[in-house]
């Protein structure tokens, strides 16, 4: 499977070496310091008390996974902080975001590095991600500036979020000059979002030796089998067509094909669909924990394989469903 050995995983070319699954922190952070309309508190709601992201990071490490995802975006930089407080001197591999500001400066960058080292209280990061291609960025500006930072100690691999294969082929060679090879693209990949493999992202990753971290890995938490036509989530998912009328209704189907799995492995319906990502070649998925029990749970993914009838069968099945 590529360049996984067991329950590691290099990201792309990168000298970083991290857990096969990671731990998105989308929704850590004191709520004090996030602010009111920001999208996680919105969209997901926050995790649980400090004490359970703390039980969430012992458990996760415990089990084999290292890998913490982040962003100066995520509330402000206060996930940042947070990552940073319940993390300090412990094995891990951080991973977080430019900018801090939706509306970023090119010339911003080195300073909200800055701010992000000063809140993970690390004096490198593992693997520094431009967030998005922002229009009002340019990408050559933007991964120079990073591939300095490389050279300068403060960043270990360069990574990219929500590229579409274009642009990371852009950035690919923009770092090829510098002898810096880009690590990741962070794009949203799971049993019902399929994009990547019909718009050439995950073609491309494979082709460069790029790692796809995959977010929303279990679609908002449907693929939890949480929610039903009658118990459905609050907030804005509340909206989404995922998780209304006839699309709950036939992804509860699914759902159900899930469970039948994972009761053969004595698994849930969560990690049968995070086992899916987790055997694709070169694929990391970063389900959030909001607490130890997600963390526990999460983690759990890396303990058995489904068999290749059962992969093709859940492939099929969510292909058909995307077309409802």
């Amino acid at each position: 499977m590529g360049n996984q050995t067991d329950n590691t995983l290099r990201i792309g070319q990168s000298e970083v070496i991290t857990s096969r699954i990671g731990v998105g922190a989308m929704t850590w952070g004191d709520p004090l310091l996030i602010p009111r309309f920001d999208p996680a508190r919105l969209g997901c709601g926050l995790a649980d008390s400090k004490e359970e992201q703390e039980k969430a990071v012992d458990v996760s490490i415990a089990a084999g996974v290292n890998f913490i995802d982040t962003a100066a975006m995520y509330g402000m930089g206060a996930s940042e902080l947070r990552v940073g407080e319940l993390t300090k001197d412990k094995p891990v591999v951080l991973a977080t975001k430019f900018p801090l500001r939706f509306r970023p400066w090119e010339s911003s960058m080195l300073k909200d590095l800055n701010g992000s080292l000063s809140r993970l209280g690390r004096a490198s990061i593992d693997l520094y991600q431009l967030h998005y291609p922002f229009p009002w960025l340019t990408t050559s500006n933007v991964m120079n500036q990073m591939a300095d930072a490389v050279q300068a100690g403060q960043i270990r691999a360069i990574g990219v979020s929500n590229f579409s294969a274009k642009q990371m082929r852009e950035a690919h060679a923009i770092l090829a000059k510098r002898k810096i090879p880009l690590a990741s693209n962070q794009v949203e990949y799971s049993l019902l979002h399929r994009k990547p493999e019909i718009n050439g992202v995950l073609d491309a990753c494979r082709e460069l030796g790029i790692t796809l971290i995959a977010y929303m890995p279990l679609a908002m938490g449907v693929l939890t089998g949480k929610y039903t036509v009658t118990i459905r989530p609050t907030g804005m998912r509340r909206r989404m067509s995922r998780f209304r009328g006839n699309k709950l209704a036939a992804v509860i189907q699914i759902v159900s094909m899930l469970r039948d799995i994972g009761d053969r492995h004595s698994k849930t319906p969560a990690q049968v669909a995070l086992r899916w990502l987790l055997q694709h070649d070169n694929v990391l998925p970063i389900p959030g924990a909001k607490n130890a029990a997600q963390a526990s749970e999460n983690a759990g993914t890396l303990s058995f394989t489904l068999s290749d009838s059962e992969f093709d069968a859940l492939g099929w099945a969510t292909l058909q469903w995307q077309k409802k």
